[in-house]
């Protein structure tokens, strides 16, 4: 059995990996990321399922068409099936960073996120707004000589405008190969926005600042990519070839790019 990380965590202010893990049912969350979760409305948790799903099943696609690199940004706690293993259940010889910018996090995803014996899984605690270290670490582990599946999922919307999410996801798309893709969640102002604006008040109360943003603001994260249909839907809409979702309400935009 693997030991779990000792490390002091601030139970004092909720994180967003801690509510995250609330809405799913896990068990890596305190009082006050449960007092965030419990004022959110329907509209959150249903996002968070389907965010998640959404990554199982475009992870799983792209590893169904031969990419076996992927690089995930924010990676919050643990939830099985984690990306690793989707990926390397389909190819075992799969290779995947995780990053995060939380040190406890990335202690758990150590501990728990452990590779089968033919692929690798690694660790980097950095911040998105760190492009050029993820991608300096990301070239020790991965090969850039191939293609990369950069994961960006249920993070960007956490970001204020004047962090330049946009600009972020250009640089780390920049330096990737040809023939990557990007894989990315964000919340949506325009979709229920009584709800996304409850969501956000909810986060607000707890000291959190959630920026959804509109469709053509999510569209900018694709510019310059192909976008693989559907294109960018809601999470649930995006199903390649597998049954569709059973539809909700949804406030969550969701898209899969090919680098060109």
């Amino acid at each position: 059995m693997t030991a779990m990380p000792n490390a002091a965590i601030d139970s004092s202010r909720p994180r967003t990996a801690g509510v995250y893990d609330y809405l799913l049912g896990g068990h890596e969350h305190y009082r006050v990321d449960r007092e965030v979760g419990d004022r959110l409305p329907p509209l959150a948790r249903a996002g968070a399922r389907h965010n998640r799903e959404f990554m199982h099943r475009a992870t799983g696609w792209l590893a169904r068409q031969g990419v076996d690199q992927f690089l995930d940004i924010g990676t919050g706690f643990p939830a099985e099936p984690n990306l690793h293993q989707i990926v390397q259940g389909i190819n075992p010889a799969s290779r995947v960073l995780y990053t995060d910018n939380n040190r406890i996090i990335l202690r758990y995803a150590e501990a728990l996120l452990v590779s089968g014996p033919e692929g690798v899984t690694d660790y980097l605690q950095a911040d998105v707004r760190e492009p050029a270290v993820i991608l300096e670490h990301a070239r020790t582990t991965l090969d850039f000589g191939r293609p990369v599946a950069l994961s960006v999922i249920g993070l960007l919307h956490f970001l204020p405008d004047d962090a330049d999410p946009h600009a972020l996801v250009r640089a780390l798309v920049a330096g990737l190969p040809r023939g990557s893709f990007l894989v990315l969640t964000h919340a949506a102002s325009d979709l229920h926005a009584g709800s996304s604006r409850e969501v956000v008040q909810a986060y607000a109360s707890g000291g959190v600042d959630l920026v959804p943003r509109d469709r053509s603001a999510c569209a900018r994260f694709f510019d310059g990519l192909r976008l693989v249909e559907p294109g960018l839907v809601t999470a649930p809409e995006w199903y390649r070839d597998e049954p569709a979702p059973e539809p909700s309400e949804i406030g969550l935009y969701a898209g899969v790019a090919r680098v060109l």
